[in-house]
Protein backbone atom coordinates (compact mmCIF):
# COMPACT_ATOMS: atom_id res chain seq x y z
CA UNK A 1 0.00 0.00 0.00
CA UNK A 2 2.78 2.54 0.93
CA UNK A 3 3.42 2.79 -3.21
CA UNK A 4 -0.09 3.59 -4.22
CA UNK A 5 -0.36 7.61 -5.00
CA UNK A 6 -3.84 9.78 -4.72
CA UNK A 7 -3.29 10.45 -8.06
CA UNK A 8 -3.94 6.08 -9.01
CA UNK A 9 -6.62 6.09 -7.16
CA UNK A 10 -9.24 7.39 -10.05
CA UNK A 11 -10.07 10.18 -8.54
CA UNK A 12 -11.22 13.58 -10.35
CA UNK A 13 -8.21 15.92 -10.90
CA UNK A 14 -10.12 19.05 -8.66
CA UNK A 15 -9.55 16.68 -5.95
CA UNK A 16 -6.13 15.66 -6.75
CA UNK A 17 -5.39 19.22 -6.82
CA UNK A 18 -6.90 20.20 -3.63
CA UNK A 19 -5.15 16.97 -1.76
CA UNK A 20 -1.82 18.03 -3.48
CA UNK A 21 -2.96 21.68 -1.79
CA UNK A 22 -2.82 19.71 1.34
CA UNK A 23 0.47 17.92 0.84
CA UNK A 24 -1.75 14.88 0.29
CA UNK A 25 0.12 12.47 -2.17
CA UNK A 26 -0.31 9.02 -0.27
CA UNK A 27 -3.35 7.11 0.87
CA UNK A 28 -3.49 5.62 4.21
CA UNK A 29 -4.61 2.16 4.31
CA UNK A 30 -8.12 2.34 4.32
CA UNK A 31 -8.07 5.41 1.93
CA UNK A 32 -5.88 3.00 -0.38
CA UNK A 33 -8.56 0.14 0.22
CA UNK A 34 -11.40 2.21 0.27
CA UNK A 35 -11.62 4.40 -2.53
CA UNK A 36 -11.56 2.15 -5.89
CA UNK A 37 -14.25 -0.30 -4.66
CA UNK A 38 -16.63 2.88 -2.98
CA UNK A 39 -16.42 4.53 -6.95
CA UNK A 40 -17.58 1.11 -7.90
CA UNK A 41 -20.80 2.25 -5.50
CA UNK A 42 -20.41 -1.05 -3.52
CA UNK A 43 -21.84 -0.88 0.08
CA UNK A 44 -19.08 -0.75 3.17
CA UNK A 45 -18.71 -2.08 6.77
CA UNK A 46 -15.35 -0.01 8.04
CA UNK A 47 -13.99 -0.75 11.52
CA UNK A 48 -11.72 1.97 11.83
CA UNK A 49 -10.79 4.36 14.55
CA UNK A 50 -10.08 8.22 14.71
CA UNK A 51 -6.69 8.72 13.18
CA UNK A 52 -6.74 6.24 10.40
CA UNK A 53 -8.15 8.95 7.75
CA UNK A 54 -11.38 7.16 7.54
CA UNK A 55 -12.61 10.98 6.75
CA UNK A 56 -10.91 10.96 3.50
CA UNK A 57 -12.10 7.42 2.56
CA UNK A 58 -15.47 8.46 2.30
CA UNK A 59 -15.55 12.07 1.14
CA UNK A 60 -13.58 11.78 -1.69
CA UNK A 61 -15.13 9.14 -3.03
CA UNK A 62 -18.61 10.79 -2.68
CA UNK A 63 -17.31 14.13 -3.60
CA UNK A 64 -15.59 12.25 -7.03
CA UNK A 65 -19.34 11.04 -7.51
CA UNK A 66 -20.94 14.14 -7.07
CA UNK A 67 -18.73 15.98 -9.21
CA UNK A 68 -19.75 13.59 -12.42
CA UNK A 69 -23.05 13.60 -11.61
CA UNK A 70 -23.63 17.90 -11.11
CA UNK A 71 -25.33 18.58 -14.00
CA UNK A 72 -26.10 22.52 -13.95
CA UNK A 73 -25.65 23.35 -10.43
CA UNK A 74 -29.41 23.58 -9.68
CA UNK A 75 -29.62 20.71 -7.56
CA UNK A 76 -32.51 21.79 -4.35
CA UNK A 77 -32.12 18.64 -2.50
CA UNK A 78 -28.71 16.83 -0.81
CA UNK A 79 -28.07 14.01 -2.51
CA UNK A 80 -25.51 12.89 0.10
CA UNK A 81 -25.72 12.47 3.74
CA UNK A 82 -23.20 12.05 6.55
CA UNK A 83 -24.57 11.40 10.03
CA UNK A 84 -22.18 11.82 13.30
CA UNK A 85 -22.71 11.43 16.52
CA UNK A 86 -21.12 14.77 17.95
CA UNK A 87 -21.32 18.60 17.02
CA UNK A 88 -17.53 18.39 17.22
CA UNK A 89 -17.38 15.27 14.65
CA UNK A 90 -20.19 16.71 12.05
CA UNK A 91 -17.81 20.05 12.00
CA UNK A 92 -14.46 18.49 11.67
CA UNK A 93 -16.12 16.59 8.50
CA UNK A 94 -17.17 19.58 7.30
CA UNK A 95 -13.88 21.06 7.56
CA UNK A 96 -12.94 18.15 5.47
CA UNK A 97 -15.07 18.06 3.07
CA UNK A 98 -14.90 21.60 2.64
CA UNK A 99 -10.97 21.64 1.99
CA UNK A 100 -11.49 18.19 -0.07
CA UNK A 101 -13.80 19.88 -2.16
CA UNK A 102 -12.43 23.52 -2.53
CA UNK A 103 -12.19 23.26 -6.67
CA UNK A 104 -15.62 21.32 -6.99
CA UNK A 105 -19.04 23.57 -7.66
CA UNK A 106 -20.59 21.65 -4.53
CA UNK A 107 -22.35 22.62 -1.53
CA UNK A 108 -22.69 21.47 1.71
CA UNK A 109 -24.58 21.96 5.26
CA UNK A 110 -23.65 21.49 8.74
CA UNK A 111 -26.20 20.52 10.84
CA UNK A 112 -25.81 20.12 14.68
CA UNK A 113 -28.56 21.18 17.81
CA UNK A 114 -27.01 23.26 20.37
CA UNK A 115 -27.54 26.31 18.38
CA UNK A 116 -30.20 28.60 16.26
CA UNK A 117 -30.95 26.25 13.82
CA UNK A 118 -32.11 30.17 11.71
CA UNK A 119 -28.85 30.22 9.79
CA UNK A 120 -28.61 25.72 9.36
CA UNK A 121 -32.26 26.50 7.72
CA UNK A 122 -31.19 29.31 5.14
CA UNK A 123 -28.16 27.57 4.01
CA UNK A 124 -30.33 24.07 3.26
CA UNK A 125 -33.12 26.14 1.59
CA UNK A 126 -30.52 27.20 -0.92
CA UNK A 127 -29.82 24.03 -2.02
CA UNK A 128 -27.30 21.57 -1.07
CA UNK A 129 -25.31 18.61 -2.64
CA UNK A 130 -24.03 17.36 0.99
CA UNK A 131 -25.69 17.42 4.39
CA UNK A 132 -23.48 16.87 7.32
CA UNK A 133 -25.64 16.26 10.48
CA UNK A 134 -26.38 15.30 14.11
CA UNK A 135 -29.29 12.61 14.28
CA UNK A 136 -31.75 14.75 16.45
CA UNK A 137 -31.08 18.41 14.87
CA UNK A 138 -31.86 16.70 11.70
CA UNK A 139 -35.05 14.78 12.38
CA UNK A 140 -36.28 18.22 13.77
CA UNK A 141 -35.91 19.92 10.47
CA UNK A 142 -36.93 17.16 8.38
CA UNK A 143 -40.57 17.37 10.80
CA UNK A 144 -40.59 20.48 10.03
CA UNK A 145 -40.03 20.35 6.63
CA UNK A 146 -37.12 21.98 6.04
CA UNK A 147 -35.10 18.88 4.74
CA UNK A 148 -36.52 16.39 2.24
CA UNK A 149 -34.20 13.59 2.34
CA UNK A 150 -35.98 11.75 -0.60
CA UNK A 151 -32.50 12.63 -2.99
CA UNK A 152 -30.01 10.83 -0.94
CA UNK A 153 -28.27 8.57 -3.18
CA UNK A 154 -25.07 8.41 -0.66
CA UNK A 155 -25.56 7.27 3.25
CA UNK A 156 -22.46 7.61 5.39
CA UNK A 157 -23.33 6.51 9.18
CA UNK A 158 -19.89 7.66 11.57
CA UNK A 159 -18.86 6.61 14.60
CA UNK A 160 -22.19 4.02 15.02
CA UNK A 161 -21.07 3.09 17.96
CA UNK A 162 -20.59 6.34 19.73
CA UNK A 163 -24.16 6.52 18.42
CA UNK A 164 -25.41 3.75 20.19
CA UNK A 165 -23.37 4.89 23.47
CA UNK A 166 -25.24 8.22 23.12
CA UNK A 167 -28.52 6.41 22.28
CA UNK A 168 -29.11 7.94 19.00
CA UNK A 169 -29.65 4.32 17.23
CA UNK A 170 -33.58 5.06 17.52
CA UNK A 171 -32.84 8.17 15.64
CA UNK A 172 -30.79 6.42 13.03
CA UNK A 173 -33.19 4.04 12.19
CA UNK A 174 -36.05 6.82 12.00
CA UNK A 175 -33.59 8.66 9.38
CA UNK A 176 -33.00 5.20 7.45
CA UNK A 177 -36.68 4.35 7.26
CA UNK A 178 -37.02 7.96 5.78
CA UNK A 179 -34.37 7.39 2.87
CA UNK A 180 -34.72 5.50 -0.70
CA UNK A 181 -34.50 1.85 -0.61
CA UNK A 182 -31.64 2.27 -3.86
CA UNK A 183 -28.48 4.10 -2.38
CA UNK A 184 -24.92 3.30 -1.47
CA UNK A 185 -24.01 2.99 2.27
CA UNK A 186 -21.36 2.67 4.36
CA UNK A 187 -21.04 2.14 8.12
CA UNK A 188 -17.94 2.86 10.07
CA UNK A 189 -17.21 2.11 13.82
CA UNK A 190 -14.61 1.44 16.13
CA UNK A 191 -15.99 -1.75 17.58
CA UNK A 192 -19.04 -3.82 16.72
CA UNK A 193 -21.39 -4.35 19.82
CA UNK A 194 -24.39 -6.54 18.80
CA UNK A 195 -26.65 -3.84 18.09
CA UNK A 196 -24.01 -2.31 15.73
CA UNK A 197 -23.59 -5.61 13.90
CA UNK A 198 -27.59 -6.12 13.88
CA UNK A 199 -27.79 -2.45 12.50
CA UNK A 200 -24.68 -3.49 9.78
CA UNK A 201 -27.24 -6.26 8.50
CA UNK A 202 -30.45 -3.89 8.05
CA UNK A 203 -28.55 -0.89 7.03
CA UNK A 204 -26.06 -2.37 4.32
CA UNK A 205 -26.33 -4.58 0.86
CA UNK A 206 -23.51 -7.24 0.64
CA UNK A 207 -20.94 -5.00 2.21
CA UNK A 208 -17.29 -4.83 1.80
CA UNK A 209 -15.33 -5.49 4.98
CA UNK A 210 -12.33 -2.99 5.73
CA UNK A 211 -10.95 -3.41 9.34
CA UNK A 212 -7.43 -1.42 10.48
CA UNK A 213 -6.62 -3.59 13.47
CA UNK A 214 -6.06 -1.14 15.73
CA UNK A 215 -4.27 -3.29 18.00
CA UNK A 216 -0.98 -2.59 16.65
CA UNK A 217 -1.20 1.09 17.86
CA UNK A 218 -1.57 0.08 21.67
CA UNK A 219 1.48 -2.13 21.42
CA UNK A 220 3.83 -0.16 20.08
CA UNK A 221 3.91 3.19 20.97
CA UNK A 222 2.40 3.37 24.79
CA UNK A 223 3.90 1.94 27.65
CA UNK A 224 1.10 -0.19 29.53
CA UNK A 225 0.85 -0.54 33.55
CA UNK A 226 -2.25 -1.81 35.74
CA UNK A 227 -2.69 -1.68 39.56
CA UNK A 228 -4.66 -4.62 41.13
CA UNK A 229 -6.43 -2.60 43.49
CA UNK A 230 -10.24 -3.08 45.69
CA UNK A 231 -12.54 -0.98 43.95
CA UNK A 232 -13.00 1.41 47.33
CA UNK A 233 -9.24 2.15 47.01
CA UNK A 234 -9.16 3.58 43.74
CA UNK A 235 -9.97 7.20 44.82
CA UNK A 236 -6.95 7.06 46.99
CA UNK A 237 -4.91 5.54 44.68
CA UNK A 238 -5.33 7.91 41.93
CA UNK A 239 -4.63 11.11 44.12
CA UNK A 240 -1.38 9.08 44.87
CA UNK A 241 -0.69 9.16 41.47
CA UNK A 242 -1.77 12.70 40.20
CA UNK A 243 0.83 13.95 42.99
CA UNK A 244 3.59 12.92 40.36
CA UNK A 245 3.95 16.78 38.27
CA UNK A 246 4.82 14.49 35.53
CA UNK A 247 1.50 13.83 34.92
CA UNK A 248 0.96 16.90 33.14
CA UNK A 249 -2.06 16.47 31.08
CA UNK A 250 -4.20 13.01 31.87
CA UNK A 251 -7.43 11.87 30.85
CA UNK A 252 -9.21 9.12 33.11
CA UNK A 253 -11.68 6.93 31.41
CA UNK A 254 -15.18 5.93 33.99
CA UNK A 255 -18.03 3.58 32.85
CA UNK A 256 -20.38 5.75 33.67
CA UNK A 257 -21.60 9.11 33.49
CA UNK A 258 -22.24 9.12 37.20
CA UNK A 259 -18.65 7.75 37.81
CA UNK A 260 -17.43 10.74 36.06
CA UNK A 261 -19.01 13.18 37.85
CA UNK A 262 -18.02 11.51 40.85
CA UNK A 263 -14.21 11.62 40.11
CA UNK A 264 -13.82 14.75 38.90
CA UNK A 265 -15.76 16.08 41.87
CA UNK A 266 -13.24 14.17 44.64
CA UNK A 267 -10.38 15.16 42.28
CA UNK A 268 -11.35 18.88 42.66
CA UNK A 269 -12.04 18.58 46.15
CA UNK A 270 -8.40 17.12 46.51
CA UNK A 271 -7.28 20.46 44.72
CA UNK A 272 -6.68 18.81 41.48
CA UNK A 273 -7.96 21.16 38.36
CA UNK A 274 -10.66 18.42 36.76
CA UNK A 275 -13.51 17.86 34.71
CA UNK A 276 -15.66 15.76 33.23
CA UNK A 277 -17.43 14.91 30.08
CA UNK A 278 -20.36 12.70 29.09
CA UNK A 279 -23.20 12.13 27.33
CA UNK A 280 -25.21 14.03 29.66
CA UNK A 281 -23.35 17.20 29.70
CA UNK A 282 -24.88 19.99 26.97
CA UNK A 283 -23.14 20.72 23.93
CA UNK A 284 -21.88 23.87 26.01
CA UNK A 285 -20.81 21.98 28.72
CA UNK A 286 -18.70 19.06 26.90
CA UNK A 287 -16.85 22.36 24.28
CA UNK A 288 -15.33 24.32 27.62
CA UNK A 289 -14.05 21.26 29.61
CA UNK A 290 -12.16 20.10 26.25
CA UNK A 291 -11.60 23.97 25.98
CA UNK A 292 -10.27 24.04 29.02
CA UNK A 293 -8.14 20.75 29.19
CA UNK A 294 -6.98 21.84 25.61
CA UNK A 295 -5.31 24.97 27.21
CA UNK A 296 -4.07 23.96 30.40
CA UNK A 297 -6.50 25.46 32.61
CA UNK A 298 -7.42 21.94 33.99
CA UNK A 299 -4.98 18.99 34.06
CA UNK A 300 -7.18 16.17 34.65
CA UNK A 301 -10.67 15.42 32.16
CA UNK A 302 -12.72 12.39 33.58
CA UNK A 303 -14.27 10.86 30.55
CA UNK A 304 -16.63 7.90 29.73
CA UNK A 305 -16.25 5.67 26.19
CA UNK A 306 -18.32 8.36 24.48
CA UNK A 307 -14.95 10.67 24.66
CA UNK A 308 -12.33 7.69 23.24
CA UNK A 309 -12.29 8.29 19.79
CA UNK A 310 -13.78 12.08 19.62
CA UNK A 311 -10.50 14.01 22.16
CA UNK A 312 -7.91 15.03 19.70
CA UNK A 313 -5.78 17.09 22.03
CA UNK A 314 -2.23 17.24 21.73
CA UNK A 315 0.10 16.41 24.53
CA UNK A 316 -1.72 14.22 26.41
CA UNK A 317 1.19 12.46 28.80
CA UNK A 318 -1.32 9.97 30.34
CA UNK A 319 -4.26 7.96 30.13
CA UNK A 320 -5.92 6.09 33.28
CA UNK A 321 -8.59 3.27 33.07
CA UNK A 322 -9.81 3.95 36.37
CA UNK A 323 -12.58 1.52 35.42
CA UNK A 324 -11.86 -0.90 33.03
CA UNK A 325 -13.58 -0.82 29.71
CA UNK A 326 -16.94 -2.87 28.46
CA UNK A 327 -14.86 -4.66 25.77
CA UNK A 328 -11.28 -5.12 24.66
CA UNK A 329 -11.41 -2.61 21.41
CA UNK A 330 -12.43 0.58 23.80
CA UNK A 331 -8.88 0.02 25.69
CA UNK A 332 -7.31 0.27 22.50
CA UNK A 333 -9.04 3.57 21.40
CA UNK A 334 -9.10 4.87 24.97
CA UNK A 335 -4.69 4.46 25.29
CA UNK A 336 -4.93 5.62 21.96
CA UNK A 337 -5.92 9.20 23.19
CA UNK A 338 -1.93 8.92 24.42
CA UNK A 339 0.53 8.69 21.73
CA UNK A 340 -0.33 10.54 19.23
CA UNK A 341 1.11 11.67 15.61
CA UNK A 342 3.95 8.95 16.58
CA UNK A 343 4.46 10.06 19.91
CA UNK A 344 5.15 8.35 22.89
CA UNK A 345 2.33 7.43 26.09
CA UNK A 346 1.65 5.81 29.45
CA UNK A 347 -1.20 4.04 29.87
CA UNK A 348 -2.07 3.23 33.61
CA UNK A 349 -5.23 0.52 34.66
CA UNK A 350 -6.93 0.53 38.13
CA UNK A 351 -8.34 -3.16 37.95
CA UNK A 352 -10.21 -4.96 40.50
CA UNK A 353 -11.19 -8.76 41.03
CA UNK A 354 -14.27 -8.26 38.98
CA UNK A 355 -12.94 -7.11 36.33
CA UNK A 356 -9.96 -9.36 35.73
CA UNK A 357 -11.64 -10.92 32.89
CA UNK A 358 -12.00 -7.66 31.29
CA UNK A 359 -8.16 -7.46 31.67
CA UNK A 360 -7.68 -11.34 29.61
CA UNK A 361 -9.56 -10.43 27.32
CA UNK A 362 -7.58 -6.93 26.50
CA UNK A 363 -4.06 -8.92 27.03
CA UNK A 364 -5.53 -11.56 24.25
CA UNK A 365 -6.37 -8.38 21.89
CA UNK A 366 -2.96 -7.21 22.09
CA UNK A 367 -0.79 -10.00 22.11
CA UNK A 368 0.73 -9.21 25.07
CA UNK A 369 0.29 -9.24 29.10
CA UNK A 370 -0.17 -6.22 30.90
CA UNK A 371 3.21 -5.49 33.01
CA UNK A 372 2.15 -5.00 36.84
CA UNK A 373 2.82 -1.83 38.39
CA UNK A 374 0.99 -2.63 41.89
CA UNK A 375 -1.06 -5.79 44.14
CA UNK A 376 -1.16 -9.12 42.47
CA UNK A 377 -2.68 -10.01 39.89
CA UNK A 378 -5.73 -12.69 40.89
CA UNK A 379 -5.28 -16.10 39.61
CA UNK A 380 -8.88 -16.11 38.14
CA UNK A 381 -11.65 -13.86 37.33
CA UNK A 382 -14.12 -13.92 39.47
CA UNK A 383 -17.10 -16.38 38.91
CA UNK A 384 -20.00 -14.32 39.52
CA UNK A 385 -18.03 -10.75 38.20
CA UNK A 386 -20.91 -8.18 36.25
CA UNK A 387 -17.49 -6.97 34.35
CA UNK A 388 -15.47 -10.15 33.89
CA UNK A 389 -17.16 -12.78 31.42
CA UNK A 390 -15.99 -13.32 28.64
CA UNK A 391 -18.27 -12.26 25.36
CA UNK A 392 -17.76 -13.46 21.86
CA UNK A 393 -16.18 -10.21 19.76
CA UNK A 394 -18.51 -10.93 17.21
CA UNK A 395 -21.81 -11.95 19.35
CA UNK A 396 -24.90 -10.88 17.66
CA UNK A 397 -23.85 -11.82 14.20
CA UNK A 398 -26.44 -14.09 13.89
CA UNK A 399 -28.94 -11.36 14.44
CA UNK A 400 -29.74 -9.85 11.26
CA UNK A 401 -29.41 -12.97 8.96
CA UNK A 402 -33.38 -12.76 7.99
CA UNK A 403 -33.32 -8.92 7.50
CA UNK A 404 -30.38 -9.49 5.45
CA UNK A 405 -32.18 -12.02 3.34
CA UNK A 406 -35.15 -9.18 2.92
CA UNK A 407 -32.47 -6.41 1.89
CA UNK A 408 -31.24 -9.20 -0.82
CA UNK A 409 -35.10 -8.90 -2.21
CA UNK A 410 -35.15 -5.07 -1.66
CA UNK A 411 -32.17 -4.22 -3.71
CA UNK A 412 -31.90 -6.23 -6.11
CA UNK A 413 -32.97 -3.51 -8.18
CA UNK A 414 -30.18 -1.23 -7.78
CA UNK A 415 -29.39 1.09 -10.85
CA UNK A 416 -26.19 -0.11 -12.46
CA UNK A 417 -26.31 3.48 -14.26
CA UNK A 418 -25.11 5.53 -10.92
CA UNK A 419 -21.22 3.04 -11.11
CA UNK A 420 -18.89 5.61 -11.50
CA UNK A 421 -15.69 4.41 -12.65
Amino acid sequence: MTDIKFSDLGLADPILRALHDRNHETPTPIQARAIPRLLEDIDLLGVAQTGTGKTGAFALPILHVLSRGHGDGKRKHARALILAPTRELAIQIGDEIHAYGKYLHLRHAVIFGGVSQHAQVTKVRRGVDIIIATPGRLLDLKKQGHVTLKQVEHLVLDEADRMLDMGFIHDVRKILAALPKDRQSLLFSATMPAEIVKLSHDMLYEPERIDTAPKAVAVGTIRQSVHFVDTKEKQRLLRNLLADRDMKRVIVFTRTKHRANRVADNLIKAGVGAAAIHGNKSQAARQKALDAFRKGRVRVLVATDIAARGIDVKNITHVINFEMPGDAESYVHRIGRTARAGSKGIALSFCDDREYGKLKDIEKLIGRSVETASGERPQRATANAPHGGRQGKWAGNKSGGGQHGRNLKRRSSRRPTRRVA
